[in-house]
């Protein structure tokens, strides 16, 4: 899998090689003879919609009305254009890919949909649906940090196996996964697109939870941008309940923590000053123990 993975970060091209995703166009209604029984490959095959039935790992919870209407008119009058992939079921095909063409086409009325099937491992069937969903219509960041968590609760990846395979950064990876930890309210904000990962990242230099969820508040009815967040968060913590927590650290120092934590993903503490100190790196669970010494042997061996 080790190989496979690395692939599956190059996106949706490594799905269907070098060949071309336009397909023939067939309006709603129009009648097509049934084709041969599908069969792993490039090869675009008409399937019954009704054999189709959605990924049980699907990443997205939430499919907008109005963009699947959208969709629909555009499919009854120019047809399903990009094909949608499958993987064998028990009882005919499940989705790995393009759900939300094969609900348009559904409500357009159509009988059969072009489509792509593949042999897919349990794995890959849920890394491919998180990557169609990242690039083709942004998950918001619930969505995505809940399909990490259970990729890597499902199947034991490591963050750093897990970016490799969708292409992303370790740091995102870890930045995404703690929003899930943060407080309802927030995660509601992030869930409906309110907040940002960014705007995540910077609240989650607040320590102080009340004044974290005051800040998040201030930025989903302000409408602010990362930039200001940060500035907010930033002279959150230099309030006269942090004063003394902070005696003795410089401003820099405070710079290095915040650039160390974004980084790495992982909450740095440095205790001291330029001279001389210690750094403290926070973990939360196993998992989150395990990539800190993961990264510190990394870090070894690159010397």
């Amino acid at each position: 899998m080790a190989g496979k993975r690395q692939a599956l970060g190059k996106g949706l091209d490594a799905l269907f090689g070098d060949m071309g995703t336009q397909v023939p166009v067939k309006p709603a209604g129009t009648a097509v003879k049934t084709g041969p029984p599908a069969s792993p490959g490039n090869a675009v095959l008409q399937v019954d919609i009704d054999d189709i039935k959605p990924n049980p790992m699907q990443p997205r919870q939430f499919f907008d009305p109005v963009t699947i209407d959208e969709l629909a008119a555009s499919i009854e009058t120019y047809g399903v254009i990009q094909p949608v992939l499958l993987r064998k079921a028990e009882n005919g095909y499940e989705l790995v890919a393009g759900e939300r063409r094969w609900r348009a086409a559904r409500k357009a009325g159509l009988k059969e949909v072009p489509a792509i099937l593949r042999e897919l491992s349990e794995e890959e069937n849920t890394l491919f649906a998180i990557i169609e969903n990242m690039q083709r219509e942004d998950l918001n960041t619930i969505e995505e940090a809940t399909a990490y968590h259970a990729i890597i609760k499902r199947y034991g990846m490591t963050q750093e196996g897990l970016a490799r395979a969708v292409g992303k950064s370790r740091p995102h990876i870890a930045n995404t996964l703690r929003t899930l930890d943060m407080q309802l309210e927030i995660v509601d904000f992030l869930r409906q697109g309110s907040l940002t990962l960014g705007h995540a990242n910077a609240l989650g230099s607040v320590k102080d939870r009340k004044l974290q969820l005051a800040l998040a508040r201030k930025i989903v009815k302000g409408g602010l941008s990362v930039r200001e967040a940060e500035r907010f968060a930033a002279q959150s913590e230099k309030s006269p309940a942090k004063k003394k927590a902070k005696e003795g650290k410089t401003v820099e120092m405070r710079v290095v923590e915040q650039e160390l934590t974004s980084a790495t993903g992982i909450r740095v503490k440095i205790n001291g000053d330029g001279e001389k100190g210690n750094v403290e790196l926070h973990y939360f669970d196993r998992a989150g123990l395990e990539e800190i010494i993961e990264l510190l042997r990394n870090a070894k061996e690159r010397k």
